[in-house]
């Protein structure tokens, strides 16, 4: 006689009531194991694989897919009398059994479940990207898109243009005898092979160094580009389209109005020459030290950030308005922005003050891997103190970013562009860049946010060799 359970919507935690089916990996008919992951589910912080409590064949699904319920909403029924069927099953695929489930069987706990070492993509859609960051590998798909992707059109870089000029000092140029090409494109062996490993077409990458050769940074920022974008799709002719706002961007929605119309914004600029920094960045890259991290001008923008915070603490609290209080954190979870395909997510480095730049420079690489892979989890997004959100990635010079609750300031770090700039009494070319602080105006006066954000371009002007003496 079967013997069906039923097994309903545990309790997600952190004040969240509902969440939503994204996918189910299991169908009526299937054996499980317990603790085998059956469906991912969505809240509005995080997705989730879902572990079975039960071992036994799937009977029945519950919720469909794209549907949002509520805790203890029953899900899936799972008949229990077939576990010896399941585990011979299971043991058939995978050589081995799962363990049996008794009446006892607790509910699981929402733990993430660990993703595939190499999992491949079932789709062609876009992939979660950290700002200032590009993905390296394709991620999992997480979810079908409604639309048939088509081909993403090539990156807009800003870079100036370049004229045709013959090979030289080692640099490979692809030209073939008899035939006229219509521009020729300037590299190292090195940077055409990680040009080919990340998928770049060096023709639409304009080069930054010397006569015009594109250099390593100019492929890893084409990356960034090409993984930040959306895909391009055409807008269909007539009718319209109704998108279901839910998870992420619901949660993201409701906190960035709730900002907006509660927090006294002041925004500030500066207009900044960041030479000697992207120099540092290809020094630090040099150094054994950094041999395992990604080095990106972000790394150091986050320094300029923790330094500042450092002398001045009050840009790294908070407004509580019930107790009428300020609330100064001397701890830093510096908050970086991720544009994910569920929305806008701001995962954080916990106590980033007491990290060294390397430590640091491999927090925010696999702050960007868990993003990129869709796996960020709720207590990665919990508790932030301050933010940084890199819309330089996007070719974007700046903007007027709104601040997270519970933080009293954000950092827009802008592109970095070449541009002509007076230095030293002549007119040259410069890596120059913008930022802009938003800040709290009822803990932060004008004067403390422009000595931060002038504290900040300061260091980025010029790390020099205090900072490599950090190390």
């Amino acid at each position: 006689m079967a013997s069906l359970k039923q097994f309903k919507l545990p309790d997600v935690g952190e004040g969240l009531t509902e969440a939503e089916i994204s996918r189910w990996h299991v169908k009526p008919g299937d054996a499980v194991t317990q603790n085998q992951p059956i469906c991912e589910i969505e809240t509005a912080k995080a997705l989730v694989e879902l572990p079975s409590p039960f071992a036994g064949v799937v009977s029945e699904l519950l919720v469909p897919e794209g549907t949002t319920v509520d805790v203890g909403t029953p899900l899936i029924t799972i008949d229990v009398s077939a576990t010896g069927d399941a585990e011979r099953a299971a043991a058939t695929d995978v050589g081995g059994a799962g363990e049996p489930a008794g009446e006892s069987t607790p509910v699981p706990t929402l733990e993430r479940a660990p993703a595939p070492a190499e999992a491949p993509s079932e789709e062609g859609g876009r992939t979660s990207v950290l700002v200032g960051y590009g993905p390296r590998a394709e991620a999992p798909a997480r979810r079908r898109p409604r639309h048939a992707p088509s081909p993403p059109a090539p990156p807009v870089h800003s870079w100036p243009s370049v004229a045709p000029i013959p090979a030289t000092n080692g640099v490979e140029s692809p030209v073939e005898e008899g035939v006229e090409h219509a521009s020729v494109v300037l590299a190292k062996p090195p940077v055409r092979k990680l040009a080919r490993d990340l998928g770049i077409d060096l023709a639409t990458v304009r080069g930054s160094g010397p006569d015009g050769i594109v250099t390593r940074a100019d492929v890893e920022a084409a990356a960034d580009a090409d993984a930040a974008g959306h895909v391009a799709t055409p807008m269909p002719r007539g009718g319209e389209e109704r998108i279901p706002v839910h998870g992420v961007r619901k949660a993201t929605a409701a906190a960035m109005t709730a900002s907006a119309f509660t927090i006294p914004h002041v925004t500030e600029f500066v207009t900044i020459d960041v030479t000697n920094s992207m120099n540092t960045v290809e020094r630090l890259r040099e150094l054994p030290e950094f041999s395992d991290v990604k080095v990106t001008p972000l790394l150091l923008v986050a320094k300029a950030v923790l330094l500042g915070v450092e002398r001045y603490p009050m840009i790294n609290s908070v407004w509580d308005d019930r107790h009428e209080e300020i609330v100064v954190r001397h701890y830093v979870n510096l908050g970086i922005a991720a544009a994910t395909p569920r929305g806008l997510v701001v995962p954080n480095i916990k106590h980033a003050e007491a990290l060294s730049l390397p430590k640091l420079g491999r927090s925010l690489n696999a702050l960007a891997t868990t993003a990129r892979e869709g796996r960020t989890s709720v207590a990665d997004m919990q508790h932030g103190t301050f933010t940084i959100t890199n819309v330089g990635v996007f070719g974007i010079d700046t903007g007027t970013p709104i601040i997270n609750p519970g933080e009293a300031a954000i950092l827009a770090f802008g592109a970095v562009r070449e541009q002509p700039w007076v230095h030293r009494g002549r007119v040259r070319p410069r890596w120059v860049t913008t930022l802009a602080l938003s800040f709290d105006h009822r803990i932060i006066d004008g004067e403390l946010g422009s000595r931060f954000l002038r504290d900040v371009a300061n260091f980025l002007e010029d790390p020099g060799a205090s900072l490599l003496a950090r190390l």
